[in-house]
């Protein structure tokens, strides 16, 4: 039987908020925005951000131990987004989520 933690209900959440605010900044505040913020690679990032969030939180919801793989990567997309997201400037809505969620994240794949 699978235990689903406290740590790991506040770790999907982390991952459903994160996948919610990149996916929203992407096609609202950076579509709108252009320049910079449709940049291939930022945009792109910004995209396999809101998908690794999303896998990470299906992950711990189905109770696979593979969570802790979704998990690892989740976080080292989520700190490169960030770092994306500041460097691009006006977004520290995506900045703060996806280093709230990088964090939680690095603590479920230990």
């Amino acid at each position: 039987m699978h235990q689903m933690t406290p740590a790991m209900q506040a770790c999907i959440e982390e991952c459903l908020r994160c996948h919610s605010t990149c996916l929203g900044m992407a096609m609202n505040h950076c579509l709108e925005a252009g320049g910079k913020h449709v940049e291939p690679q930022h945009f792109r990032l910004m995209m396999a951000c809101a998908t690794i969030c999303q896998t990470s939180a299906n992950m711990m919801l189905i109770g696979t131990p593979h969570h802790k793989h979704t998990c690892a990567e989740c976080a080292e997309i989520c700190e490169e987004c960030a770092k994306s997201c500041e460097a691009v400037g006006g977004m520290e809505d995506c900045v703060a989520q996806c280093r709230k969620c990088a964090a939680s994240c690095r603590e479920m794949s230990a």
